[in-house]
């Protein structure tokens, strides 16, 4: 067979999975979509997460991490399912430091999609930290993929942990999950990361954009006060 014909070949079983995975996306967030939430019950999901998962003594995100981080998101619930093609979708909040505080939660939204031999669907809790001023303006952009336009790598779990590779010290987004009680470190390369402009009407009453938002130009919303506090307690605490 002709070199050729061989390309020919990757090209299309390329464009095939290509194909299958934007239909299993597609599919996710129909479902997604169908079993909606409010922006006030999913703020109050973002704050349980972060407050159970940083309660575990010996399986937390690392309290330096978390000082250092410019940034962090949260997507509760976060919907992976598979039929030889995966995929993932979900909905959530990202909030940045702003003097003496944290911004209002900006909504975003995820996508992503893998190839393999998967089965099965889940919903896990997501947790990415912006680690630097360079990740920090890939996420006021309104929207980026990790991997492609900021790296990423699977975060240290543990308070004590160190963060002690090249890669986890060079990553400007650092990335957990938690699914059925196990928080771990995970890689999301290949994830989209965008502003959910319809969540921010829901929230603020007019579509913010990321940027107004996360600099702090925005007055933080009644029902985002729970997700605030648990970030300040934890994030400043010695």
């Amino acid at each position: 067979m002709s070199r050729r014909r061989v390309d020919d070949n990757d090209e299309m079983r390329f464009a095939s999975r290509a194909s299958g995975c934007a239909v299993v996306l597609a599919l996710i967030s129909a479902v997604a979509s169908a079993q909606e939430e409010t922006p006030d019950k999913r703020l109050q999901d973002s704050a349980l997460a972060f407050r159970q998962i940083m309660a575990a003594p010996d399986r937390a995100i690392p309290r330096y991490l978390l000082a250092r981080a410019q940034c962090i998101v949260i997507v509760p619930g976060m919907k992976k399912g598979a039929f030889l093609v995966g995929g993932q979708y979900g909905r959530g909040f990202a909030s940045c430091r702003i003097p003496g505080s944290w911004s209002g939660p900006a909504p975003v939204r995820l996508a992503g999609g893998s190839f393999g031999l998967q089965m099965g669907a889940d919903s896990v809790d997501i947790i990415l930290l912006v680690m630097n001023k360079r990740g920090m303006e890939r996420l006021l952009s309104e929207k980026f993929s990790i991997g492609a336009d900021v790296t990423g790598a699977a975060g240290p779990v543990g308070r004590e942990a160190k963060a002690d590779t090249d890669v986890q010290l060079k990553a400007e987004i650092l990335s957990w999950s938690r699914a059925r009680g196990l928080f771990a470190g995970v890689s999301l390369n290949g994830t989209v990361v965008e502003a959910d402009h319809a969540e921010a009407r829901k929230l603020y009453g007019r579509a913010w954009s990321s940027r107004e938002i996360l600099q702090g130009g925005i007055g933080l919303p009644d029902v985002a006060k729970g997700l605030s506090d648990e970030l300040a307690r934890d994030v400043y605490q010695k």
